[in-house]
């Protein structure tokens, strides 16, 4: 810890006027500690995420419900859909992190993602309800099916709608989190804890969100109709903005450099490549240095440190990939699955599919005040550190639950064959089977409490590891491992699908009770091993930017 910060342990917040280094307020003045920042500023924050989470889950819990049902795509086919839009919503950060460190603003893009995603819901509402727009039902008894189904005009809008809201996410998922850590000073030691807090009660409120998109919006889409859905989703954004608004008063806005991430990289990089090969083909002359030089060799020294300090972080970046694949597989196979389960909660209510991922999403919940409120503490005490364990063992962690979560799929998906063929259900595709639903429930709540390992710690360490004007950029680099994996489990799902086809058959077969999803489960679970081993070896040796414990 630095001098300041050791320093300031011995005196009230109160007592350290002056204003902020780095910080200013909305109008480009300073800032004081007192007057700004902080929780206060958070809650807005907070509040506008548990709005755009609840509007994007919306969408995304029930989407591969949406594309095989109105758009009459395969279940192949959705997946990969699904997959590829979740995956380019988890991808453009990059870019959207870029424009905000080097032009925009964090608030800025936080307002213009949440502009977009207002206008990208109410266009998925028009492609619900308008004739024009909307797709046109197929029946079964039908003897001309050649005009149903949706249009090339019909897909184009509906897909243009969804990937309007991909963009807001490239936004909104870097900056968001970003700006309110940024209400937290790191060198302040009660600041400083609260930030760590902070990102635990951020994906509370993703959850809280989350869980309420899964089961109300989920209902209504399913049982009285999706334009009301979708456009419910739009609504619900519009009250979070003007919140987010009315907080401007109170936030702490990080001073830009006005240069590209990728382009302060770049520099960095062709610094540590020019050093390498000097180092390489020559020894150092010694030579008198003027102030001019001596000032250059330390920037450049800097730069070479910054390229190094990022160039460590590409092994936990690459050994988390599968968990993005994981990831994945919770609004896809895992909703996919408990469809023609027995989804009755009473005699007159049917639970919808999606809404089961509420039980995850619900363990999330539950569990992230016990993390926060109880473990730590205690690991506080055993370990010496204010973090209680390291970013990465907690990232560790997660990981190895999620491969007991691809185990208890497994086994629940061999179990719900199995009755399948018991009950001669098997050559019936749309017929309920004889077995809870609740069966799929401990998967969705395993991958919960894996998600506030993994994806919490992920976050906070991109974070905190990335250098201060970069840090939309790291929570970028965080994204893109979910993003990454959902693209990876699209191209495995369509390879897996076109090798099984050709022996007729798929283990993604239309009719799930012919298909395969326990090998698919059992695949990822011997992926997510590899995974972990190499996860912990590269952990062990990783020097944390911050001087605390490795893994």
């Amino acid at each position: 810890m630095s001098t300041h910060s050791m320093e300031s342990q011995h005196q009230p917040l109160l007592d350290r006027p002056g204003p902020l280094n780095g910080f200013v307020d909305y109008r480009g003045r300073p800032v004081h500690r007192s007057s700004s920042g902080g929780w206060n500023a958070g809650l807005f924050l907070l509040g506008l995420e548990v709005a755009a989470r609840f509007a994007y889950y919306g969408v995304s819990s029930n989407l591969i419900t949406y594309l095989t049902g109105p758009l009459g795509m395969s279940i192949a086919t959705a997946a990969a859909a699904a997959n590829a839009w979740s995956g380019s919503g988890s991808m453009l950060p990059l870019v959207g992190a870029s424009l905000a460190d080097s032009w925009l603003g964090r608030y800025r893009a936080i307002a213009l993602a949440t502009v977009l995603s207002i206008l990208g819901y109410g266009m998925l509402a028009l492609s619900a309800v308008l004739p024009p727009l909307k797709p046109s039902e197929c029946h079964s008894h039908s003897t001309n099916n050649s005009h149903c189904g949706p249009t090339s005009f019909q897909l184009a809008f509906f897909f243009i709608s969804l990937y309007l809201i991909a963009i807001a996410q490239g936004f909104d998922k870097p900056c968001g989190l970003a700006f309110g850590a940024d209400q937290f000073d790191q060198s302040d030691p009660q600041e400083y804890v609260s930030r760590s807090s902070f990102f635990n009660w951020w994906y509370f409120s993703m959850c809280t969100g989350i869980t309420i998109a899964v089961v109300v919006a989920s209902y209504i889409e399913d049982n009285i109709g999706w334009g009301l859905g979708f456009g419910m989703l739009s609504i619900i954004m519009i009250p979070a903005f003007i919140m987010f608004l009315l907080g401007t008063s109170t936030y702490r806005f990080h001073e830009m450099e006005k240069k590209t991430p990728f382009g302060r990289l770049g520099r960095s990089f062709v610094s540590l490549a020019r050093t390498s090969l000097r180092v390489g083909t020559m020894r150092f002359k010694e030579e008198e240095e003027n102030a001019e030089n001596q000032h250059a060799k330390t920037q450049t020294v800097s730069k070479i440190e910054e390229a190094r300090s990022i160039l460590r972080l590409f092994p936990i970046w690459a050994t988390s990939l599968v968990y993005g694949i994981t990831f994945a597989q919770i609004t896809t196979f895992f909703t996919k699955q408990s469809q023609n389960l027995d989804r009755r909660f009473t005699s007159s209510i049917i639970v919808p599919p999606a809404a089961l991922q509420s039980s995850g999403t619900i363990a999330i919940i539950v569990f992230v005040p016990i993390y926060d409120r109880l473990i730590v503490p205690v690991m506080r005490i055993i370990s010496k550190s204010p973090s209680g364990i390291t970013m990465l063992q907690r990232v560790g962690t997660g990981i190895a639950v999620s491969l007991v979560t691809m185990v208890v799929a497994a086994l629940v998906e061999m179990k719900r064959l199995k009755t399948a063929r018991e009950y001669g259900l098997v050559d019936q595709p749309e017929a309920t089977i004889p077995m809870s639903l609740w069966w799929v429930a401990p998967q969705f709540v395993l991958i919960g409490i894996a998600d506030v390992f993994t994806v919490v710690g992920l976050q906070e360490f991109f974070y905190d590891q990335m250098p201060d004007s970069m840090r939309s950029l790291g929570l970028a680099l965080f994204q893109s491992i979910l993003g990454i994996g959902a693209f990876l489990s699209s191209i495995l799902i369509s390879c897996i699908d076109k090798i099984t086809s050709s022996n007729g058959e798929t283990w993604f077969s239309n009719n799930l009770n012919r298909a395969h999803l326990d090998y698919f489960y059992w695949l990822l679970a011997g992926l997510i091993a590899v995974q972990l081993m190499l996860f912990m070896y590269f952990s062990r040796g990783y020097v944390y930017k911050k001087k605390v414990n490795a893994f």
